[in-house]
Parts: structure tokens; sequence; C-alpha cells
């Protein structure tokens, strides 16, 4: 194994066994002693053998891991108001009986696995919006409000900025 794979592959390890610890950490609620022990051994055993599955080979990049917190934090405050204003607009058009659903298909050009993940994650939590499926680059969104009956402009219009913050949070 090359060092710079052998390098990643420690990492990747690392990242994969406190994803899994704290989890554990969460679900168990105590720490006593033998409790500690027992989720150590265990995430250390499993991100042994799933490291490649939690973060894949093909995204061996320092930015496809790690989050730009400058871009979470702008993300964050752009998806709160969102969520917000989407709940008013929803509660408008139920109680106006003015539902226009549609499934809409788009690309998306964020290019690392979390991003697209949490671009989908986004526009589930949106009220109206529902991500059915996430394929490569491609999304299949279920819309209660559509306004357009072009994909890609319909696209636009449900991604709206997130799209491009994600992507400068992970690459």
């Amino acid at each position: 194994m090359k060092k710079g794979r052998k390098k990643w592959a420690i990492i990747r390890i690392a990242i994969t066994f406190s994803f899994l610890f704290l989890i554990w950490l969460l679900f168990s609620s105590t720490v006593d002693a033998y409790s500690l022990v027992i989720g150590f051994i265990g995430s250390l055993s499993i991100s042994l053998f799933t490291y490649n599955i939690f973060i894949p080979l093909h995204q061996l990049h320092f930015r496809y891991v790690v989050a730009n917190p400058f871009f979470l934090i702008a993300f964050l405050l752009l998806l709160i108001p969102s969520i917000y204003i989407a709940s008013f607009k929803m509660l408008g058009a139920v109680l106006k009986g003015k539902s226009r659903p549609k499934i809409v298909h788009f690309r998306t050009r964020i290019r690392s696995d979390i991003g697209r993940m949490l671009l989908a994650l986004s526009i589930t939590l949106t009220p109206g919006t529902i991500c059915i499926d996430v394929n490569d680059d491609h999304l299949v969104v279920h819309w209660f409000l559509s306004s357009t009956s072009h994909n890609k402009e319909a696209g636009e219009k449900i991604k709206g900025r997130m799209e491009h913050l994600i992507g400068r949070i992970f690459l």
C-alpha cells in the first residue's frame, strides 16, 4: 500500500471510528467502564472492516470529508429561514386548496457523496418537497407546490442557493 493511501486509510478509519463511537455513546446513555470498553472495541472493529464503505476510495481528498465551517454556518443560516418560509407557503396552499404536486428529475453539480446527501436531506427537510431518490448526480423530488413543468427550471427553484453553499462546504 502506498504511503499516501495508508495515511488516508488511517484517517478514514479514525473518522469512521469516531462516528461509530459517538453513536454508541448516544444510544447506550451510560459512561460506566464496561460500556465504554465494549463500545470502543466494537466501534474499532467495525471501523476496521467498513471504513471503505463509510468513506469511499474515490473521495480521498480532505475536502470531501471535512466541512468548511464558514460555508456550513452560512448554509445553516439559509436553511433555517427557508424551512419557516416554506412552512407558511405550505400552510397557505393547504388552506386555499391550491396544491400542484409533481415529480421532478434534475441534476446537481455537487460532486461529493456527503454533499449530495446533505442536499437531499435539506430538500426533504424543507416543507413541500421530498427527495425520493439520489442516483449519482440525479435527484428525483416530489414537489407539492410545483410552478413549472420544466425539470431543469424546477430543479433550480427547489435547490435555490442551497446547492451553491453545499458545493462550497464539500468540494
